[in-house]
């Protein structure tokens, strides 16, 4: 079978991280985890180190060292989970600093590595990750004693500008630092495009350096190339793929193309009326989204294309997102591991 071709551009992300960048007062680090959102976090945290940034945050400990080997000494590393069960060498050997959650972890990190760069996460609302106002007025002395290089937290709703826990956790986190020589980091994209209220020290994109909402403005940083495999055509009543799904209401031309679910396209883009393109012609997707095939209504081609965009400057993750009732973040992250990819800068 034909591979498809993922193209990432990363001139579009660092002019992405770079304009997020202009629209701050502070700091601006870049969010690779989950691998570069599936684009590959060596490539990106490299490109966007020359670009400028200087600081960097991962999910886990594990990822940090992947990323430490692809950008060598220098840049900073802040992992999300904190100072978990079996880190301490890798937090050390690899110069991770650990964004504390809890007591244990904070108990943990002080004996196993004492002097070793970390900061606090705390719990302004979100209720996911951190410490909680009660516990963090509790331990607060005992963790500034060892100098916290950050205090950071993260906002629920920051995807709804006019969500009224915005403003509720801004007071919080207001609440829990104001007054302490620390510096400070709430918002990822979507605290940016709040304003600059909620930027602080530092804040963390994410999701809007690879071309994603809420960042509307943000260039895509992904095109999706899909070979064709085979066309052919069918008679009205006939019908295409599994489950008799699609039945042609006249006589229609039919592509099918290489990829599928194991390459990240959800099954559910076949609810929610995408297309392929061919140039500019969009060519819609019908029947069931199967393991590694997808079949498209190809009727208004002159002629048998040799393969259609999924992914470009049209439709871009979001639009696929939609279609499918998730998020652009799935989307990206769900990008598979056959596909044949592209680096362009």
């Amino acid at each position: 079978m034909s591979t498809a071709r993922l193209t990432i551009n990363l001139d579009a992300l660092v002019t992405n991280w770079q304009n997020l960048n202009a629209m701050t007062n502070c700091e601006t680090a870049a969010v690779v985890k989950a691998n570069g959102y599936g684009l590959d976090a060596g490539r990106v945290a490299k490109a966007l180190a020359k670009g400028g940034a200087r600081n960097f945050f991962v999910a886990a400990a594990e990822e940090g060292v992947a990323l430490r080997r692809a950008l060598g000494p220098g840049p900073g590393i802040s992992v999300f989970s904190g100072h978990m069960e079996g880190d301490t060498r890798l937090l050390k050997e690899f110069q991770l600093a650990p964004m504390l959650n809890s007591l244990d972890q904070m108990l943990r990190h002080f004996e196993t590595l004492p002097g070793h760069t970390f900061g606090v996460q705390l719990d302004s609302g979100m209720n996911r990750l951190g410490m909680e106002p009660a516990e963090w007025a509790a331990v607060r002395e005992i963790a500034l004693g060892q100098r916290p290089v950050l205090l950071m937290s993260h906002l629920a709703c920051s995807d709804e500008p006019g969500h009224a826990m915005n403003a509720q956790q801004l007071k919080t986190f207001h609440a829990m630092t104001d007054g302490l020589d620390v510096p400070r980091s709430l918002s990822a994209t979507g605290g940016i495009l709040l304003g600059r209220d909620y930027h602080f020290d530092l804040c963390r994109p994410g999701v809007g350096l690879y071309g994603g909402a809420p960042y509307s403005d943000a260039l895509p940083v992904v095109q999706l190339d899909l070979p064709v495999i085979q066309t052919r055509d069918v008679d009205t009543g006939e019908s295409v793929g599994y489950g008799n799904a699609w039945v042609a209401q006249q006589p229609s031309r039919i592509a099918t193309v290489a990829a599928g679910y194991a390459d990240g396209l959800l099954r559910a883009l076949m609810n929610g009326g995408i297309d392929l393109f061919a140039g500019e012609t969009r060519c819609p997707v019908v029947g069931r989204v199967s393991m590694d095939l997808i079949t498209v209504d190809v009727t208004g081609l002159t002629e048998a294309p040799a393969s259609l965009s999924l992914l470009n400057e049209t439709q871009r993750v979001d639009h696929l997102a939609e279609a499918a009732g998730t998020i652009g973040y799935e989307i990206l992250t769900s990008l598979g591991h056959r596909y044949a990819r592209t680096y362009h800068g």
